[in-house]
This record gives C-alpha cells, sequence and structure tokens, in this order.
C-alpha cells in the first residue's frame, strides 16, 4: 500500500538522478545496433524497423511482476537489468534522436515505454515531445494504466503519439493476481488494465490500441483465445508474446511454453484481429486445448501457407506493413537456426512454413528443445 501511494503522489518519489528520464532512456539492443550504438548483425538478416525506448530511474521500477527482467524482486541495479533478456543500455535522449534522424528513412516507428514510476506519466510526455520535436516518425507508446488516467492518455495524443499499447500480459484475473498484483504485492489491478483498453479506445479510436498478452504464464490455450477476443471487442489489437524466463526473476525456472500452443494461438489471434473468426465458434479439448479453428480447413490452410499469422504482431510501419517486428525477443538465434523461431521478424520462406505446418498440430504439453541453445 505505501508503494502505491508513493507511485501516485510525485512529491514522494525519490531526488531525481541526473541520467533519469526525459533526458536519459534506455534501448533494446536491437536497436542500439541499429543506431550504431553497438556491434553486430542479425541473423538472416532481419532488420528492426521500430527503435524502441525505455524509461529510466536510478530507483527502477516500483513494480514486482514475476516474470519481468525489470521487476523489483529480481536482483540487481534497474540500469543493469536486462529486459526480454537482452541489454538495454542508456544513452542521452537527444543523441538518441540526432542518430535516429540520420537514418529516418529506415525507421517507420519510434516506440516509448513506461516502467511503474511516479515521474513516469509526466516524462514519458516530455521525451514524446523532444522527438516529434525532431521528426515525423510515427510514435507509440506503451503506459501503464497503474499511473496513467484518461487525462494523460489525452496529453499524450496531443503529444504525437497514434498508437498506445498497454501491456494486460496475463491471460486470467487468477494469473494477474500471481503474476502481477497483490499475490506478489504488486500494485497492478486486472480491472483498471481492461478498464484502460476501453477508455484508450475511446481517445485514439478503433485499431489504435494494442494490448499485449504473453503466452505461457500458466493459461490454458482457451483461456488467452478468450482474452484476445475481449480485446479486439474493445476495439483493440493483440499483440503476442511467447514466454521466455529472465534470468535470477521469481519465474527463472518456468519453460518456454510448447511450439504447438503457440502457433495455435497465433492463428487463433490472426483469424480474431482480421475478423475471419470468433472465440465462440472454435472448439478445445477437455484440455483446453484449440482443436477447430472455427472455419473451413481451406481458409485455414490459406492463413498457414501465407504466413503472416507467425510473423510478430506489433504497431504498422508507414506504410501499414509491420514496423514493430522485434527480432529474437521471443527466442534465441539458435532456436530460431532450428526452426523453432517463434515470431518471425519477416515473411515466413516457403521451408519455414513447412517447418510451421508440422509445429500447428504438435500437441505436446511441455516444451522440449532439440538442442541446447547458446545465448
Amino acid at each position: 500500500m505505501t508503494q502505491l501511494k508513493e507511485m501516485q503522489n510525485p512529491t514522494l518519489a525519490i531526488i531525481k538522478n541526473k541520467k533519469d528520464s526525459p533526458d536519459y532512456v534506455r534501448l533494446s539492443l536491437a536497436a542500439a545496433m541499429t543506431l550504431g550504438y553497438a556491434p553486430g548483425k542479425f541473423y538472416r538478416d532481419a532488420k528492426l524497423y521500430c527503435i524502441n525506448l525505455l524509461m529510466l530511474y536510478g530507483d527502477g521500477c516500483k513494480a514486482r511482476c514475476s516474470y519481468c527482467g525489470l521487476s523489483r524482486a529480481r536482483p540487481g541495479e534497474y540500469e543493469t537489468k536486462s529486459f526480454i533478456r537482452v541489454d538495454w543500455p542508456s544513452f542521452a535522449l537527444s543523441d538518441v534522436i540526432d542518430r535516429i534522424t540520420k537514418i529516418e528513412d529506415e525507421v517507420e516507428r519510434i516506440c516509448v515505454s513506461m516502467i511503474t514510476h511516479p515521474n513516469a506519466p509526466k516524462d514519458l510526455i516530455a521525451v514524446i515531445k523532444k522527438i516529434r520535436e525532431k521528426t515525423n516518425i510515427p510514435i507509440s507508446a506503451l503506459v501503464t494504466p497503474t499511473l496513467i488516467k484518461e487525462e494523460e492518455m489525452r496529453q499524450i495524443k496531443e503529444a504525437g503519439v497514434d498508437i498506445l499499447g498497454i501491456a494486460v500480459d496475463c491471460a486470467t484475473e487468477g494469473l494477474f493476481d500471481i503474476h502481477r498484483g497483490k499475490h506478489i504485492q504488486g500494485p497492478h489491478k486486472w480491472k483498471r488494465y481492461w478498464d484502460a483498453i476501453d477508455e484508450a479506445v475511446k481517445i485514439f479510436g478503433g485499431g489504435k490500441v494494442s494490448t499485449h498478452l504473453i503466452v505461457g504464464l500458466g493459461e490454458t490455450e482457451k483461456e488467452i483465445i478468450a482474452a484476445i477476443q475481449r480485446s479486439h471487442d474493445l476495439g483493440a489489437m493483440t499483440h503476442l508474446f511467447s514466454f521466455f524466463a529472465e534470468e535470477d526473476s521469481p519465474l527463472a525456472k518456468h519453460s518456454q511454453p510448447p511450439l504447438g500452443q503457440y502457433r495455435r494461438v497465433q492463428i487463433a489471434r490472426y483469424l480474431i484481429d482480421n475478423e475471419m473468426a470468433r472465440f465462440e465458434n472454435m472448439k478445445f479439448n477437455s484440455k483446453g486445448q484449440l482443436i477447430s479453428f472455427g472455419v473451413s480447413e481451406d481458409a485455414l490452410n490459406k492463413v498457414i501457407t501465407e504466413g503472416e499469422a507467425f510473423m510478430t504482431s506489433g504497431c504498422p510501419a508507414k506504410d501499414g506493413t509491420l514496423a514493430c517486428n522485434r527480432p529474437f525477443a521471443n527466442e534465441t538465434p539458435g532456436q530460431a537456426a532450428s526452426g523453432e523461431w517463434r515470431n518471425y521478424p519477416f515473411k515466413p520462406t516457403s521451408e519455414d512454413i513447412e517447418i510451421v505446418k508440422k509445429q500447428v498440430w504438435d500437441y505436446s504439453e511441455t516444451y522440449v528443445a532439440k538442442s541446447i541453445f547458446s545465448e
């Protein structure tokens, strides 16, 4: 309770560090490579089209989400903690923006992510305004509903954001409480997150809000597909992630979900978001596994063969194609090389699709890697 009061009252915030946001931000390793801060090349020459920025504070995130690398429950200093299993080095925002403008034709979107910190709402708006002063690249914002209310959403839109993201992550209220809420003394509440999606759609418009959901936190396929349908019915897109444990986090020993489970949820999300099927018309077995997608065999085969369902679900580029493709956010390059790529950052080849076709109908209940993969 004290933690929540501190977050809701900026006057209780810890004294600002000289390298805090809005003057400094963290970049995903992929973004740091793209902007020339770090060396490296992506497997199969994948390209990053969305520059991901993360808010930076010396005292870190106030939340305790069990699966998150930034959690207060995870040991280490905030600035050195990995997130989505990679480093997020920090840089001056002014220099980051300058580097973005030099490759503006190659950048399709910028995404600014909040953390749960009392200064984050106002600093998020400041960061967005600084970016918008120098570039017309589309901007997304990933916000924390615990701290963001309707008025702040309007201010975020006015500052220059066209798509707002809300990371519900967990498919059910029970799992949300276990991984993000009262069970771990976390500040977040299930109802507030879904209320925020509804509020955001009214402000940004249908198709301009995204709901993040993670497959593999203990839910059944039926439960997470029901959440995808709920999101769609509110007017939001769903962006899917496949769970992959962070070292030293409370879920460090929790395994990745089976590939078949993830593939079926990917297809269901694609069908629902493209209004080709609805949850109510899908069929599930006694274990909650999807056994009928609610479309004809020909329609299903077409979706699988075209492969778009297995690409990263993320915010669009200027021309409507995929911008936020997050290469290797859900798997290692070694896994990808072995045909176990969770989210393809580009259109899958015919060879990729032949592998995927076998994975879709695999009803294994545990994930067994083909080999031991290097990081």
